[in-house]
């Protein structure tokens, strides 16, 4: 198949193009670098052309009140454009619980975005994942001084960008779900946790303070952050991939 990539070029999105790729298909992907602008549009409607299967990895550049409206704008370019082609299939990547965590203005522009895919004329798929392993080092940054970094004992299941991408590739070869399929890590944590075993890998001797009004995850409820037993389990533990970093 020809699948065309948007995002192709950022983290998950590299990575999908080189499954595809290995697989056999024509990836190609599609970002600002390559002259494709989904926000405004620009060289979307040739890029499209003659694909069979479109996938949305792109990312709003803020997480606060401005990204309902970049998800609403970059979506209905997509779908406007991929229309026009034929293009038979649309995959984007969303995240656990994003429909529980009203409160955070970024969850609920994932919503939006999955909530456009739906409506629109596509036939679709939608991968919901937990939270990525690399980003552990930015959550914990955000809370954190010279010696100590707070966290709240929200439980996470996180997994690897790695197995994000292979869970993205699976679904983008098959025929649209029109629906949504969970992934997520083996393992369920609690962030202060988290925290506590990412800074003793590393030989960081600063203090993980409980603080459950601390950070962007204090305002996630309860344990929606984790799979409700539907997921498929990536194979890839946060343990071992530390010990690959080192």
């Amino acid at each position: 198949m020809k699948i065309a990539v948007l995002g192709g070029t950022g983290l998950i999105g590299s990575q999908v193009v080189r499954i595809l790729r290995t697989a056999g298909h024509e990836a190609v992907p599609l970002s600002p670098s390559t002259g494709v602008d989904l926000l405004t549009g620009q060289g979307l409607s040739d890029a499209l052309t003659g694909a069979d299967v479109v996938v949305n990895l792109t990312n709003s550049p803020t997480f606060d009140d401005a990204s309902p409206a970049f998800f609403r704008t970059t979506m209905d370019n997509l779908l406007a454009a991929a229309d026009r082609a034929g293009v038979g299939h649309a995959v984007i990547l969303s995240i656990v619980g994003a429909d529980q965590v009203p409160d955070l203005a970024y969850y609920r522009a994932k919503v939006l975005q999955e909530d456009i895919l739906r409506a629109g004329p596509i036939p679709y798929s939608i991968v919901r994942a937990t939270q990525f392993f690399e980003f552990v080092d930015a959550i914990l940054s955000w809370t954190a001084d010279d010696r100590t970094v707070r966290l709240p004992a929200t439980p996470v299941q996180p997994m690897a960008a790695a197995d994000v991408a292979q869970a993205v590739a699976d679904v983008t070869q098959g025929a649209p779900l029109r629906g949504v399929r969970n992934v997520a890590g083996p393992d369920v944590f609690t962030l202060d946790d988290l925290g506590r075993i990412t800074l003793a890998a590393r030989g960081d001797e600063r203090t993980v303070t409980t603080d459950d009004n601390a950070g962007m995850f204090a305002a996630v409820p309860g344990d929606v952050l984790i799979s409700a037993g539907d997921a498929v389990i990536a194979p890839t533990s946060y343990r071992d991939w530390l010990t690959r970093q080192a």
